[in-house]
């Protein structure tokens, strides 16, 4: 699997943890699934991070987007 679209995988599914937290929180329920899925998201983004040689930087985080999106719609 190609380390751009992990890392871009990983960031995704942290982001769509956080609403979930807050929903299970705020319903007075324990957030299971959503940590679950944060802890699975921080994995891909170790992950991708380590097995890229010479790692992401800040500015690399959008040209990895880029790269994903553009590899499903070509």
């Amino acid at each position: 699997m190609n380390t751009d679209l992990i890392l871009v995988t990983g960031i995704v599914l942290a982001a769509l943890s956080v609403p979930a937290m807050i929903s299970a929180i705020s319903d007075s329920r324990p957030p299971r699934v959503a940590a679950f899925v944060a802890m699975a998201a921080g994995g891909l983004i170790i992950w991708a991070v380590s097995n890229r040689p010479g790692g992401y930087g800040w500015d690399d985080i959008p040209r990895a987007f880029v790269r994903v999106v553009a590899e499903f719609v070509m």
